[in-house]
């Protein structure tokens, strides 16, 4: 719903004021942190996840593969998710220019935990091209590249879903600057689901248990607010939470090493799928 120009400004005094209120600085790229009786709720239910990850964890025999794709399926992945990259990087400029624009920020927040993200990717790549040595160049270069962007992915989904109800709302339409935020779900989505071409790739029970790892740290940085990573405590659950979702990346690509799995599917054509050597 569209606002008249007189409520425009109301709003966003009134905003200014709720900002100011929940969490300092004043101004930055960000969300609304927990507070009373929301944070409780908030580390109840991710922790009452993370029970449950782990319940299926335990209940879990074999590593799996994941369904492989088919060349037209592959081929369809990968546009999608060309798509959905150029998708989120518009959609982020146009929602932070409006912020700006409405002085609800005053600059591009710094990005504290950036250089963390940065060394867990470049790391997990190595690793990845590391135990890929069986397979062709390409399918080595490719599981490599796909595992390494889809560790901050599987920070993002969950972290994305804390926070949606607590990002800034722009004026004139809030519901629109809100679906702008949020293409980043669309990208997260392609990006998890390239894991199905990597031959290395299963469902291991170290991956579920390091996700519940991940989930039960979200729930005592909840505790805290589940604040902006500007404090101490919050930059550090921020950065473990993401070196443990790296952990769980690299537990999909080393479900094959000392484990029974799942029978292989016979190979087929495709770009990650390992070459006769």
């Amino acid at each position: 719903m569209n606002m008249s120009s007189g409520q425009v400004p109301r709003a966003t005094g009134q905003l200014h004021a709720i900002v100011g209120q929940v969490h300092a600085p004043v101004g930055q790229l960000g969300w609304f942190s927990y507070g009373g009786a929301a944070r409780v709720l908030l580390a109840v239910v991710l922790v009452a996840v993370a029970a449950g990850v782990s319940a299926v964890a335990l209940r879990l025999r074999a590593p799996g593969r994941l369904p492989s794709p088919g060349r037209t399926a592959r081929t369809v992945m990968f546009a999608t998710w060309g798509a959905a990259t150029v998708a989120y990087l518009v959609c982020h400029d146009l929602y932070a220019h409006q912020l700006l624009q409405q002085h609800l920020i005053r600059s591009m927040p710094p990005q504290p935990v950036f250089p963390i993200t940065v060394a867990c990717m470049v790391a997990l790549f190595s690793g990845i091209l590391y135990l890929g040595r069986s397979l062709s160049w390409k399918a080595r270069l490719g599981s490599a590249f796909i595992g390494a962007i889809a560790a901050p992915m599987i920070f993002q989904f969950p972290f994305d879903l804390i926070i949606m109800t607590r990002t800034y709302p722009a004026a004139p339409d809030p519901a629109l600057y809100w679906v702008l935020f949020f293409v980043t779900f669309l990208l997260e989505f392609a990006t998890l689901a390239l894991l199905s071409l990597s031959p290395l790739v299963q469902l291991s029970r170290a991956a579920f248990f390091a996700f519940a790892l991940m989930l039960l740290i979200f729930g005592i940085w909840a505790l805290s607010g589940f604040g902006l990573p500007y404090a101490p405590l919050p930059f550090a659950f921020n950065a473990l939470s993401k070196v443990v979702a790296s952990i769980v990346a690299l537990s999909l690509f080393l479900a094959r090493r000392g484990q029974p799995s799942t029978p292989e599917p016979a190979p087929a054509d495709g770009l990650l799928v390992p070459e006769a050597r």
